[in-house]
């Protein structure tokens, strides 16, 4: 899900080589940007990416069945968890 937000309220601090900020100073020149606009847009969405990437599950066809099966008819708990359930009703 795409993070966007106009309000900029915390800083985040790069350090660079000389050549590095040259480099991107000028590719942000040619996009017509300012340095923080450019470096927003280039590295947000492989950001988005990569936390997508690692935050999604991919499930195989076998796997959204069976997770599906088990919403629909769930198994009866086993008699220890329903004690424990149990039990912690009293306490509360």
């Amino acid at each position: 899900m795409p993070i966007r937000s106009g309000m900029r309220n915390d800083r985040i601090e790069l350090r660079a080589s000389r050549e590095q900020k040259r480099l991107l100073t000028a590719a942000a020149d040619y996009e017509k940007l300012d340095l923080t606009t450019f470096v927003m847009r280039t590295t947000l969405p492989a950001a988005e990416e990569i936390v997508a990437r690692n935050e999604r599950i991919a499930l195989t066809e076998r796997d959204t069945a069976r997770i599906l099966e088990l919403l629909e008819h769930p198994p009866t708990p086993p008699a220890a968890l329903r004690a424990a359930a149990k039990r912690r009703r009293k306490h509360t």
